[in-house]
């Protein structure tokens, strides 16, 4: 994905539409890499977006939540908003931010000693039932 191929407006107004997945934790569709392609041309916006998943629940939301976004920006008289099949997301598209707020386990230069860190946290979990 080339910064030539997205239109710095359109990024700016879908940094405030947030994945229905990870709306909780502040990620936006930018963050989670969704953004694929975005141009404004004659007053269309066009929009392309890859999704995590082909069986995402929420990609209808996501596409209403974009394009509501983008249809309000000045220039734009009508947005076209559409998903990309021929190229897949992958965990390589989040942003930095978004890699830290959904990491599960704390970055492995961290943990001195990975089998000790595994079985405190198997306690945790045993006392935790």
């Amino acid at each position: 994905m080339g910064q030539e191929s997205i239109d710095p407006g359109i990024a700016r107004a879908l940094r405030g539409v947030f994945d229905p997945c990870c709306r909780d934790k502040g990620i936006s569709v930018m963050d989670m890499g969704l953004l694929h392609r975005a141009r404004v041309e004659d007053g269309v916006a066009r929009v392309d977006l890859v999704l995590t998943s082909g069986w995402c629940p929420f990609a209808s939301r996501v596409l209403t939540d974009v394009e509501t976004a983008v249809a309000g920006l000045p220039a734009v008289e009508r947005a076209e908003v559409r998903i990309v099949w021929d190229e897949a997301w992958d965990s390589s598209r989040l942003s930095a931010g978004a890699r830290r707020k959904l990491r599960f386990m704390p970055d492995p230069a961290q943990v001195r000693d990975r089998a000790e860190f595994i079985a405190a946290h198997m306690q945790e979990e045993c006392h935790d039932r």
